[in-house]
């Protein structure tokens, strides 16, 4: 069983984080960006002459790794672990090569009952090595599928203010972005190693017909759509993106994200038309539009 105080006081080491332009353009070749080589406003992320960095990046960098699964001691069932929600709020911007640190907490630990399962939400903030300016928040929602009930022998936090629901009216403006069969194979150089995104075997042992896209490679998607669509790919432009995990991506699909212009930004979700799913809900960018 879940162990609450040891999960919600887990401690982190300080992660220093050293990254190329090379990274930062693999960054961008893994969520599609250079998919036309002649859209100069995307060459921007994936040529090193004047290189920008896609805020979503921020999500990889100097990242504490798989430790609800390395610390065994917290009593988490790592097999049923599924990531739920994801945000990225912008102080500064990224460089396009440096060292940044990453420090990393707990923020809360939800107990959802008995056969309903947990929710572990973590904050990590993104400095920049040489000067310490925070460059980027980053916030993660991981649902714990066999964690549930551990309230009973004492701790547990107040569930945090739901995302808000994506309109229920057409969308204002949509994007479609097909995705390289390749793309989990690309991404996965990224960082996240997991073999389910490139080993069939695996995939078929977790359930899938085939390896499937990472979630943080959705997201990215989704923040280019975005870019593109209200930002002229200016990343500058986009201070804040999130959005809920709802089902995977196979390699070779075309995401549709669905956007609806407000007053503070865009709300959005992605979905697969060709499946009639919707793979990122309860989205929000916070961005300037001019």
């Amino acid at each position: 069983m879940l162990d609450y105080q040891k999960t919600r006081h887990a401690q982190f080491d300080d992660v220093r984080h050293s990254y190329s332009t090379r990274d930062t353009i693999l960054y961008a070749l893994g969520i599609g960006m250079g998919s036309d080589p002649l859209d100069r406003s995307e060459l921007r992320f994936v040529y090193e002459k004047d290189l920008q960095v896609v805020p979503a990046m921020a999500s990889v960098l100097a990242s504490p790794g798989f430790w609800m699964r390395e610390r065994q001691e917290l009593g988490i069932d790592a097999v049923k672990l599924v990531h739920g929600e994801q945000a990225v709020t912008l102080h500064a911007a990224l460089p396009a090569e440096g060292t940044v640190i990453g420090r990393t907490r707990v923020t809360r630990v939800v107990d959802k009952g008995e056969g309903k399962g947990a929710i572990i939400q973590t904050e990590k903030k993104l400095f920049d090595a040489a000067t310490e300016q925070l460059l980027a928040t980053v916030e993660q929602a991981v649902f714990c599928r066999g964690d549930g009930g551990f309230s009973k022998a004492g701790g547990g936090d107040v569930a945090g203010p739901a995302l808000a629901a994506t309109p229920d009216t057409e969308p204002d403006h949509v994007v479609d972005m097909p995705t390289r069969a390749d793309a989990a194979l690309l991404y996965r150089l990224s960082g996240d190693l997991n073999p389910l995104h490139a080993d069939p075997d695996v995939a078929a042992r977790a359930g899938f017909p085939k390896p499937i896209l990472h979630g943080l490679a959705t997201y990215g998607v989704t923040c280019r759509a975005l870019l593109a669509a209200f930002c002229g790919n200016d990343p500058s432009r986009l201070k804040s993106l999130r959005a809920r995990m709802s089902s995977p991506v196979f390699p070779g699909e075309t995401i549709r994200v669905e956007c609806w212009r407000q007053p503070e930004g865009v709300a959005f979700r992605a979905r697969i038309p060709a499946r009639d799913v919707t793979v990122l809900s309860h989205g929000h960018a916070e961005l300037s539009f001019s």
